[in-house]
């Protein structure tokens, strides 16, 4: 007999050699009908998986990241099956499942089209209805290769011969389709129930441009039709809220070839970036940090000091100087070091926040490249808290209560995550318990629920990650909190404390926006470019019906002005309905339309984007209320 630890804590005896299924049949048909795989002792197996020994069980359904990820991971396999049966010659490559889906990458004479994509998803739907049952086997080195070689799938072999000697080589069978895999999977084709194949896309082989460029078809799958019509209702959202349309169409920023990965801001996205950067500096001096500004190029040596040769340089761009070597900074730390470091401090001067908006600039791929989502030069908006260990607690609290207030402004939910020591570190293993459970006080303080990520902190040290929830549901990693016992000690940072002698201080490295090109972009997104009105570049757009009316329209956009409120107005000899769709096109929130009654009465006509036509309004009332919505920060 063996001991299963389920997930709940209660511990069932099972004779040995049971399957992960019949553990799920032994306690409900129900859980064993939707249980698609099982970890155990943390690791995700198939739901065949035979437990020999005394283990911890969670049984996995597609509500957990394992199960989704066995679901699709067989939806990959099927894609793979379906493609080999229409089209003999193809060359397999691989076919993870990823985030919201998975894909796998064909050797093609040339690229599918949308028509055959459909084809495709009908032979999987063929596949899925046959409910081929997949069976795992291993097989030796040399027998795995010469497998793949009669079979004529040369990546296949690349891959085997890539893999450590003695590593166990398997492979999963799904009626006449063998592919190699580590797993897991669930246990038939027939038990994905919904799939959509969506895109098709160039992809080096093993990602190195100087390999084939192959074709990789993406899909996503879910167990439910109505889940999979929600998140495909998503993605056409999505594509009518991508930043770069929108950033193009409302004039507010684009990238051009002239310099790809680096963008540019036109007038209107100046306006929005700078109520953004307006807004920070006033939330930051009202919780005590001092701005500062610290050089793009600093020398190669600091660098070396700092960790991130070592850890970063094949992200960094470098330069010569009067013959020396130079690095453009990739972060602001090393600077901030120098200037905390240019006099002595005592205890009473701690803690010592330092912000800076600073611009950096990292060496992405061209393939990697997004929009403002992912560039070269960006600019952080990073701060440098110094303090003494027994403020970490108080410190990571005033972050954390800063950066909810910030996303509460936007309107955004968001979920926590802690990071963990990287097997890349610097650094004692004493201090990274030390740093890991100080953030951990610190989230337990303020009651609040988080995931932990093993292993994903910073080379430095660990890190609360804040990862915001648009308004389509999709997720970002915005804000972080990362605490460092490392730089202060290789920067040989000092204060003296009350007892005269000196000590080293503890350092916060900390985000809100995280990078303010990316939170425009994601704002864009979220708010399909309907920003709300105290974001928005242009606030009222004034439109007179005829030239007789320009006047008073100047006079209403004189007095708008003089309380602050950025306004347009349209002076074209054009209809009004014309200039009212174009304003409606530019995502204004009010639009103000002057004729002869407004001009008789003083008054304004006021079309509002949320409410629409809310009829006549005398000046004075619409600037009270245009001007409580900005204070207020109305959504």
């Amino acid at each position: 007999m063996i001991k299963v630890t389920l997930k709940d804590g209660s511990v069932k005896e099972y004779n040995k050699g049971i399957s992960i299924k019949e553990v799920a049949e032994s306690i409900s048909a129900g859980l064993a009908r939707v249980a698609l795989a099982g970890e155990v002792d943390g690791k995700v197996e198939d739901i065949g998986y035979e437990l020999n020994g005394d283990c911890k069980l969670s049984l996995l359904t597609f509500d957990d990241d394992g199960g989704k990820h066995a679901y699709r991971h067989t939806a990959s396999h099927i894609l793979a099956q379906a493609v080999k049966n229409l089209y003999p010659n193809v060359k397999l490559a691989i076919g993870p499942a990823i985030d919201n889906g998975y894909y796998y990458d064909f050797d093609v004479e040339k690229p599918f089209s949308v028509e055959e994509l459909a084809q495709i998803e009908q032979e999987m739907k063929r596949i899925v209805k046959e409910n081929l049952k997949l069976e795992k086997f291993t097989l030796p080195r040399d027998e795995a290769i010469k497998l793949m070689e009669e079979k004529g799938e040369p990546y296949k072999v690349e891959l085997i011969r890539d893999l450590p000697e003695g590593e166990i080589i398997s492979f999963y069978k799904q009626g006449d389709f063998v592919d190699l895999c580590a797993g897991p999977h669930v246990e038939a084709t027939g038990k994905i129930k919904a799939f959509k194949l969506l895109s098709v896309a160039g992809a080096y082989w093993r990602g190195n441009e100087k390999n084939k460029m192959l074709q990789r078809i993406y899909g996503t799958a879910f167990s439910k039709k109505s889940d999979l019509d929600e998140y495909l209702f998503r993605l056409e959202e999505a594509k009518k809220r991508d930043h770069r349309k929108l950033g193009k169409e409302l004039d507010l920023f684009d990238i051009y070839e002239e310099g790809p990965g680096f963008p540019f801001f036109m007038p209107k996205g100046m306006m929005l970036r700078n109520l953004l950067e307006n807004y920070w500096r006033k939330e930051h001096e009202a919780r005590g940090y001092q701005e500062i500004r610290t050089p793009i190029i600093l020398n190669e040596d600091l660098w070396h000091r700092s960790g991130h040769w070592d850890h970063y340089k094949e992200n960094m761009y470098f330069t010569k100087i009067d013959e020396g070597d130079f690095a453009i900074k990739p972060m602001n730390c090393p600077g901030g070091m120098l200037v905390y470091k240019r006099k002595l401090h005592s205890y009473r001067d701690l803690p010592q926040r330092l912000a800076e908006l600073g611009l950096v600039h990292r060496h992405e791929l061209s393939g990697a490249l997004h929009g403002l989502m992912r560039v070269r030069c960006f600019t952080q908006d990073d701060a440098h808290i110094f303090m003494t260990p027994d403020q970490i607690k108080d410190e990571v609290l005033g972050v954390i209560n800063l950066i909810d207030d910030f996303y509460n402004v936007f309107g955004f939910k968001y979920h926590v995550e802690l990071s963990t020591r990287p097997d890349d570190s610097m650094g004692s293993l004493e201090q990274w318990e030390m740093a890991t459970n100080a953030l951990k006080d610190a989230l337990d303080a303020r009651k609040m629920t988080y995931k932990i990520n093993e292993g994903d902190g910073a080379f430095y040290g660990p890190k609360i990650d804040f990862h915001l929830e648009d308004s389509i549901g999709r997720t970002w990693q915005c804000g972080t909190i990362q605490l460092d016992f490392q730089m202060p000690q290789k920067f040989d940072l000092n204060y003296v404390g009350a007892d005269g002698e000196k000590h080293r201080p503890v350092m916060i490295h900390r985000v809100v926006f995280g990078s303010i090109e990316r939170f425009i972009a994601i704002l864009t997104e979220h708010f399909a470019g309907a920003f709300p009105t105290w974001l928005s570049p242009i606030q009222v757009k004034v439109l007179p019906l005829v030239d007789k009316h320009h006047q008073f329209t100047n006079e209403v956009k004189a007095a708008l002005e003089s309380k602050g409120i950025r306004v347009e107005v349209d002076l074209r000899n054009e209809k009004i309905g014309y200039k009212i769709r174009e304003a409606q096109l530019e995502k204004t929130p009010y639009m103000l339309v002057i004729g002869d009654k407004e001009l008789e009465n003083r008054a304004v006509a006021v079309r509002s984007r949320k409410d629409g036509d809310l009829g006549a309004m005398a000046l004075n009332d619409f600037i009270n209320r245009i001007v409580e919505e900005v204070e207020t920060k109305a959504k």
